[in-house]
């Protein structure tokens, strides 16, 4: 059996938020045995705590937000990709704005953080969420579906109406079996179009988006000098968002997770209705068989080595 995680250490981390513009100050902590991922508003008279789970989600427009008695935390979907990357299990995240910070646009700046943190091994079994019949919700042409699987995969496939998107690779499978999270899936980085830029501003949106958080895209291609991190970079960072919003299931999952076309809204959609068919999945104690590497690395492996 695997035992949960926590951080070693606190670890604190300053940015800015995509979509508020907000300096915001990050605070990762560590947390007792099932307490799970827990969020704190600390700006606030009486700080409020919100669980990282699904009943909690708020609005998924452009990015995963959680709300709790009125009072939001936005954007979480890249730092749980992190947390659910490395098989940590509770901590505490202190935040003094109503949005995480976006960092650099991927995961991997909370993967960094939570390496420099250190990971501490508690005494209680590590619990997943063992997939046991298929369930599946649709948009239009949009789907997406969780199967049964003896382990973790992902697989999916974008499709949008640009040129760019014609030159790469638009579907991507990974087991994470044999995969690492820190490679192949958190330096992927969220993108947009230039052209939607000037609407999301005037929705109050992207109010903090740029080329050193964003990969952009105008009506020829990639704007960002340095190019793409990944020849599928696009493809891999929805990879990471269905991660990060798959760990709002409050355990790591024990299945395959497939779409096409998904994103956070449907990605909560899927959530729900497999919550709401207690047939279909089932709580069970976490071996090294269904879990990635990195999760199986024991503390004698620092997790740096990963990346």
């Amino acid at each position: 059996m695997i035992h949960q995680r926590t951080l070693r250490n606190p670890i604190r981390a300053r940015g800015i938020g995509l979509h508020s513009g907000r300096q915001v100050c990050l605070t990762l902590r560590p947390a007792p045995p099932n307490s799970g991922i827990v969020f704190r508003r600390v700006d606030l008279p009486s700080p409020v705590t919100i669980p990282a789970r699904s009943d909690y989600v708020g609005k998924t427009l452009l990015s995963t937000s959680l709300t709790k008695n009125g009072v939001t935390v936005a954007t979480v979907e890249h730092l749980l990709a992190a947390l659910a990357g490395l098989g940590v299990d509770n901590a505490y995240v202190d935040v003094d704005a109503p949005e995480i910070p976006i960092m650099d646009g991927s995961a991997a700046p909370f993967v960094f953080l939570i390496q420099s943190a250190g990971v501490q091994i508690q005494k209680a079994t590590k619990q997943m969420v063992r997939i046991r019949q298929t369930i599946r919700v649709k948009d239009g042409d949009k789907w997406a579906c969780l199967e049964p699987y003896h382990g973790f995969k992902v697989d999916l496939t974008l499709d949008f109406d640009h040129p760019v998107f014609n030159t790469k690779s638009c579907s991507l499978s990974i087991d994470f079996a044999d995969t690492s999270f820190s490679r192949e899936v958190a330096r992927a980085r969220t993108f947009g179009f230039l052209r939607d830029v000037e609407q999301l501003r005037k929705q109050q949106l992207a109010l903090g988006g740029s080329l050193k958080n964003s990969v952009v895209i105008d009506d020829q291609g990639v704007i960002n000098e340095e190019g793409l991190r990944y020849p599928d970079e696009f493809v891999r960072h929805k990879i990471l968002d269905a991660i990060g919003d798959l760990y709002l299931l409050g355990h790591g999952l024990q299945g395959a997770f497939s779409g096409y076309k998904s994103g956070h809204g449907l990605n909560i959609r899927l959530i729900h209705a497999l919550l709401q068919q207690p047939q279909s999945w089932e709580i069970v104690p976490c071996t090294h068989s269904t879990v990635s590497p990195e999760v199986n690395l024991s503390l004698e492996e620092p997790l740096l080595q990963a990346c």
